[in-house]
C-alpha cells in the first residue's frame, strides 16, 4: 500500500481500508513515535466505527517504539490539542473531520500542540512508515512502551470557560447541531453550568452520519439548524463540523454567519481583553477583518492559508487570536491551536454584553460581498496563475500564497489546491452584484486560459 494517496499537506487522510488500514496504521505510529522523540504520546480518536481498530494498530507501534501511549479516548480535535497542550506532548487524533463514513485519518501535533505539516515533520513521518511497511516491520525498542488512559474533559471544558468572564453571560438559547460528531461529546460538557438554555441536534454519536454530513461550510448542511433556530427562537445556532474543532454560526433570523464575520466578532472579543495585541488573519478573509481591527485599535497580520502557517505566525509575533475564513479560529492561551468552542463562546460572551441581536449586529461589519470559494478542475494550474497575473499586471498583485490581485474597489486570490489539479478563486466586491459579474468575468478568463 503506497503512502503517498493518504499524505496529503496537513494531515493523513483516506479510504478505509482501501487506503489507510491497521499495517498503515502501525507503521505511522511506530514512525511518529521515533519521529517526535518524546517518552509519550498522547492519542485520541473520533466515532467512526474505523476509528477504535485503527487508533489500537497506532498505539501498537508507538508503544513497539518504546515510546509509552496515554489515551484519552473519544474526543474532539480541539480536545486532543489541549491534552498535546497541557502533557506537553505528542498527539494523535484519529478523525477525517468532514469527509464521509468510509474515510478516516489521523490528525498529528508536536509537543504543547505544535503544527505538523508536510514542511515540519509530516514527510519524514511518511518516508519512515514506508520504509517500515517495506521490510514488513516496526523498528522496536528493547523495552515496549506502556500504555494508560486519562479522562480530561472535564479539564478541558474549564480551559474552554477561562476565555470568558463567566460572571458577563446572561441567559440565551442556542442551538447546536453536532450532525453526529464530536460535538455531542464535548459542547454539553462545555455548556453545563452556563446560563445558556441549549438545544442539541443529532447529538448522538454515530460515525454513519445517518442525518446529514457533518460538514457545516456547505449551505445544505445548515438548513436542519437553520429551522430548529427559527423554530424555538433562538439567539445563534451553532454547527460543528466531524471532529468538532470547526463553528460555523447561523443568527436569530437563521442567516448564515461568514468565517470572516466570525473571525471579527471574536476578534473584537478578543482585543476588548488585550487591548493594541495582534491578530493573524489569512489571505483570503474579508478585508473588513483588519478594517475593524485596525479601528478597535488592534494590529493584523495577514498569512497564508492553513493551519500550519497560522500557527506559525502566531508563535513568531505572539498574536492573541488568529482566524481563517474556513472555520478555524486559533488562540494564544490555547496552544496556538484551534477551536470553534472557544469561537463559539467568546461571541456569546459578547451577545450577553448587549441588547442587540446578532442580525443586527452584523450590519456594521460586513462591508463587502464574497464569492465564497470557487473551484475549477485545469490540467495545469501555475501555467492559468500566470496567464491570469499577465491580464492584471496594471494591478497591485503578490504571491504570499498563490496570485493575489487587488483592484482597489475589488480583490481576488487564486490558489492551485495541495491534492487535486484544482484552481481556487475567492473573490470580493463592493455589492453582490459587481461581486457576481467579477467572478463571472475570472471564471471566463480561467475557462479561455
Amino acid at each position: 500500500m503506497s503512502l503517498d494517496t493518504i499524505f496529503k499537506a496537513y494531515d493523513i487522510r483516506g479510504l478505509y481500508p482501501g487506503e489507510i488500514d491497521e499495517p498503515s496504521a502501525r507503521a505511522i505510529g511506530n514512525a511518529f513515535a521515533r519521529f517526535t522523540a518524546c517518552p509519550r504520546v498522547v492519542v485520541a480518536h473520533d466515532m467512526r466505527p474505523s476509528s477504535i481498530p485503527l487508533t489500537e494498530a497506532f498505539v501498537a507501534g508507538v508503544t513497539a517504539a518504546g515510546v509509552d501511549a496515554v489515551l484519552i479516548g473519544l474526543a474532539s480535535t480541539d480536545l486532543l490539542y489541549y491534552a498535546a497542550g497541557i502533557l506537553d506532548a505528542p498527539g494523535a487524533m484519529f478523525t477525517a473531520s468532514h469527509n464521509p463514513a468510509q474515510y478516516n485519518g489521523i490528525k498529528l501535533c508536536k509537543a504543547g500542540a505544535a503544527p505538523i505539516g508536510e514542511d515540519t515533520g509530516l514527510n519524514e513521518i511518511k518516508a519512515m512508515a514506508a520504509a517500515a511497511l517495506a521490510t514488513g516491520d516496526l523498528v522496536r525498542a528493547a523495552s515496549p512502551g506502556s500504555t494508560t488512559r486519562r479522562d480530561l474533559l472535564a479539564d478541558y471544558a474549564s480551559h474552554v470557560h477561562s476565555f470568558v468572564d463567566r460572571a458577563r453571560l446572561r441567559p440565551l438559547t442556542v442551538v447546536a447541531d453536532t450532525a453526529n460528531g464530536m460535538g455531542g461529546l464535548v459542547v454539553p460538557e462545555v455548556f453545563r453550568g452556563l446560563p445558556f438554555d441549549l438545544t442539541l441536534l443529532f447529538a448522538e454519536l454515530d460515525g454513519t452520519f445517518p442525518n446529514h454530513p457533518a460538514d457545516p461550510i456547505q449551505p445544505e448542511n445548515l438548513r436542519d439548524l437553520q429551522a430548529k433556530v427559527l423554530e424555538v427562537g433562538a439567539d445563534v445556532g451553532l454547527a460543528f463540523d466531524g471532529d468538532a474543532d470547526r463553528v460555523f454560526l447561523v443568527d436569530d433570523l437563521a442567516q448564515p454567519v461568514s468565517g470572516s464575520l466570525t473571525t471579527v466578532l471574536v476578534a473584537r472579543g478578543m482585543l476588548a481583553k488585550h487591548p493594541g495585541d495582534i491578530i493573524v488573519h489569512n489571505l483570503i478573509c474579508s478585508k473588513a477583518v483588519p478594517e475593524i481591527v485596525k479601528e478597535l485599535g488592534g494590529t493584523t497580520v495577514r498569512t497564508r492559508v492553513g493551519h500550519s502557517f497560522i500557527k506559525q505566525v502566531m508563535a513568531e509575533t505572539g498574536a492573541i487570536f488568529g482566524g481563517e475564513h474556513s472555520g478555524h479560529y486559533y488562540f494564544r492561551d490555547n496552544y496556538r491551536a484551534d477551536s470553534g468552542l472557544i469561537a463559539a463562546l467568546v461571541i456569546l460572551e459578547q451577545l450577553s454584553m448587549t441588547s442587540e441581536p446578532l442580525s443586527q449586529l452584523r450590519i456594521p461589519l460586513e462591508r463587502y460581498s464574497a464569492s465564497g470559494e470557487r473551484n475549477t478542475r485545469v490540467s495545469d494550474p501555475q501555467h492559468v496563475i500566470e496567464a491570469i497575473a499577465a491580464r492584471f499586471a496594471d494591478a497591485e498583485q503578490d504571491r504570499l500564497d498563490g496570485l493575489t490581485v487587488d483592484l482597489g474597489e475589488w480583490w481576488f486570490n487564486l490558489r492551485a489546491s495541495n491534492t487535486e489539479p484544482l484552481l481556487r478563486l475567492n473573490l470580493e466586491a463592493p455589492d453582490a452584484v459587481s461581486c457576481a459579474a467579477h467572478t463571472d468575468e475570472l471564471l471566463a478568463l480561467i475557462a479561455a486560459s
